[in-house]
């Protein structure tokens, strides 16, 4: 039996997604902190790891049904959630921000026990011209070709949209395997002074952005394939597209001052 509805909103059924993702999640912060505490890999990080990539399969196909089946995604519905994308992109500009705050706070002004300089004594920091000029390359190029993908998506030139979106997903890879490599020839570590800790925290929280964004267009991808998207009607990758610039600037801003300027 199909509802009637007389307004515009999208009421959504019960759901037990959120449920199970916060399980997941749930049990995987556990474990990686059994992880650390013990230093020794455990079984219930892949149980953890399991239901919260099983809660993603799951929940992106009930959205994918409400959206391109049954049509519950109106223009009032994806005004909203395109307000909400906006906010939730602004509160990670905030959250990266506060790792610039802690950086600039013990670099521009290094207290005595760095040796009143900066990086401290002893740090030897990454030449910022060799693995992570490569990188931010590899970010900027990602960024003219996913602006590519959503251009022929918008011109119903799905086979050119496919293949840019493969391409900045490759990218994306390719960046992520190369600051791999980075952390483990890097000559100071995370418990190296605020200097460690500042640069592999901001740098690893981006990595983490980089991976998301990269299954946020597998998904889009996928949907491309799917012919899923329309010129007119394509939020979810556009929304993909936006999350890839921000994570493209974020990398700028920490190239010029946590690798050129440190050094």
């Amino acid at each position: 039996m199909m509802n009637t509805y007389n307004h515009p909103f999208h009421l959504v059924n019960y759901s037990p997604w959120p449920l199970t993702g916060a399980l997941g999640s749930m049990i995987f912060l556990l474990s990686m902190v059994k992880w650390f505490k013990e230093n020794q890999f455990n079984f219930l990080i892949i149980l953890g790891l399991t239901i919260i990539l099983m809660t993603m399969i799951q929940w992106w196909r009930d959205i994918t049904r409400e959206s391109t089946f049954q049509g519950f995604h109106t223009f009032k519905v994806n005004m909203n959630m395109r307000w909400g994308m906006i906010l939730f992109i602004i509160s990670e500009i905030f959250f990266f921000l506060s790792f610039f705050w802690s950086f600039f706070h013990s670099s521009l002004s290094p207290n005595i026990e760095l040796g009143s300089i900066w990086p401290p004594s002893n740090i030897q920091a990454f030449n910022p011209f060799q693995i992570p000029f490569l990188n931010t390359l590899i970010l900027l190029i990602s960024g003219v070709s996913v602006t590519w993908a959503h251009h022929s998506l918008m011109e119903n030139k799905y086979k050119e949209s496919f293949q840019a979106t493969f391409l900045t997903i490759s990218l994306g890879i390719y960046f992520t395997f190369i600051q791999a490599y980075e952390y483990k020839k890097a000559p100071f570590s995370i418990a190296d002074s605020i200097f460690g800790s500042s640069f592999f925290v901001a740098t690893g929280f981006h990595g983490i952005h980089v991976l998301i964004g990269s299954i946020f267009l597998i998904t889009c991808m996928m949907r491309i394939y799917s012919n899923h998207f329309s010129f007119n009607h394509h939020f979810g990758f556009e929304a993909a597209s936006w999350y890839w610039h921000f994570v493209d600037v974020v990398w700028i801003f920490l190239f010029i001052f946590m690798y050129w300027w440190s050094n």
